[in-house]
Protein backbone atom coordinates (compact mmCIF):
# COMPACT_ATOMS: atom_id res chain seq x y z
CA UNK A 1 0.00 0.00 0.00
CA UNK A 2 1.57 3.41 -0.88
CA UNK A 3 0.44 6.84 0.85
CA UNK A 4 -0.17 10.20 -1.10
CA UNK A 5 2.88 11.92 0.87
CA UNK A 6 0.55 15.70 1.03
CA UNK A 7 -2.98 14.41 2.23
CA UNK A 8 -1.87 10.28 3.03
CA UNK A 9 -4.51 8.81 0.86
CA UNK A 10 -3.52 5.23 0.36
CA UNK A 11 -3.45 3.45 -2.93
CA UNK A 12 -2.45 -0.16 -3.65
CA UNK A 13 -0.54 1.21 -7.22
CA UNK A 14 2.50 3.41 -7.21
CA UNK A 15 1.02 4.68 -10.94
CA UNK A 16 -2.47 5.25 -8.98
CA UNK A 17 -0.35 7.54 -6.23
CA UNK A 18 0.74 9.40 -9.67
CA UNK A 19 -1.97 10.40 -10.54
CA UNK A 20 -3.38 11.60 -7.49
CA UNK A 21 -0.72 13.60 -7.01
CA UNK A 22 -1.50 15.71 -10.06
CA UNK A 23 -4.61 16.73 -7.94
CA UNK A 24 -2.31 18.35 -5.55
CA UNK A 25 0.04 19.95 -8.50
CA UNK A 26 -2.43 20.77 -10.73
CA UNK A 27 -0.96 19.68 -13.65
CA UNK A 28 -2.90 18.02 -16.01
CA UNK A 29 -0.70 16.10 -19.04
CA UNK A 30 -3.88 14.86 -21.47
CA UNK A 31 -5.06 17.91 -23.67
CA UNK A 32 -7.95 17.04 -26.34
CA UNK A 33 -6.54 17.91 -29.72
CA UNK A 34 -10.09 19.37 -30.70
CA UNK A 35 -10.69 21.62 -28.29
CA UNK A 36 -7.02 21.86 -25.84
CA UNK A 37 -9.20 21.23 -22.72
CA UNK A 38 -6.87 19.49 -20.59
CA UNK A 39 -7.25 16.57 -17.86
CA UNK A 40 -4.91 14.70 -15.50
CA UNK A 41 -5.22 11.13 -16.76
CA UNK A 42 -6.00 9.59 -19.66
CA UNK A 43 -8.88 7.58 -18.99
CA UNK A 44 -10.42 11.11 -18.24
CA UNK A 45 -9.58 11.90 -21.89
CA UNK A 46 -10.97 8.90 -23.54
CA UNK A 47 -13.98 9.90 -21.88
CA UNK A 48 -14.11 12.92 -23.13
CA UNK A 49 -13.06 12.83 -26.28
CA UNK A 50 -16.25 11.04 -27.01
CA UNK A 51 -18.08 14.42 -26.57
CA UNK A 52 -16.58 15.83 -30.04
CA UNK A 53 -17.16 11.76 -32.09
CA UNK A 54 -20.39 10.79 -30.03
CA UNK A 55 -19.36 7.63 -29.74
CA UNK A 56 -21.91 5.57 -27.28
CA UNK A 57 -20.59 2.58 -26.47
CA UNK A 58 -22.75 1.38 -23.92
CA UNK A 59 -26.62 0.33 -24.44
CA UNK A 60 -29.53 -0.61 -22.84
CA UNK A 61 -30.67 -4.03 -23.16
CA UNK A 62 -34.14 -3.01 -22.44
CA UNK A 63 -34.78 -0.29 -24.65
CA UNK A 64 -31.67 0.15 -26.45
CA UNK A 65 -30.95 4.11 -25.59
CA UNK A 66 -26.98 4.50 -25.77
CA UNK A 67 -24.59 6.39 -23.59
CA UNK A 68 -21.08 7.89 -23.96
CA UNK A 69 -20.00 6.25 -20.18
CA UNK A 70 -20.69 3.48 -18.16
CA UNK A 71 -21.86 5.42 -15.27
CA UNK A 72 -25.07 7.15 -17.10
CA UNK A 73 -26.08 4.02 -18.15
CA UNK A 74 -26.52 2.52 -14.55
CA UNK A 75 -28.22 5.65 -13.53
CA UNK A 76 -30.43 5.24 -16.56
CA UNK A 77 -31.56 2.11 -15.33
CA UNK A 78 -33.28 3.44 -12.46
CA UNK A 79 -36.08 4.32 -14.86
CA UNK A 80 -36.72 0.77 -15.41
CA UNK A 81 -36.51 -0.42 -11.70
CA UNK A 82 -32.94 -1.75 -11.38
CA UNK A 83 -30.29 -0.20 -9.76
CA UNK A 84 -27.75 -1.08 -11.96
CA UNK A 85 -27.41 -2.38 -16.09
CA UNK A 86 -27.81 -6.12 -16.58
CA UNK A 87 -24.49 -8.04 -17.40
Amino acid sequence: MRGCPICDRRFSQSSSVTTHMRTHSGERPYRCRLCKKAFSDSSTLTKHLRIHSGEKPYQCKLCLLRFSQSGNLNRHMRVHGGSTAPA
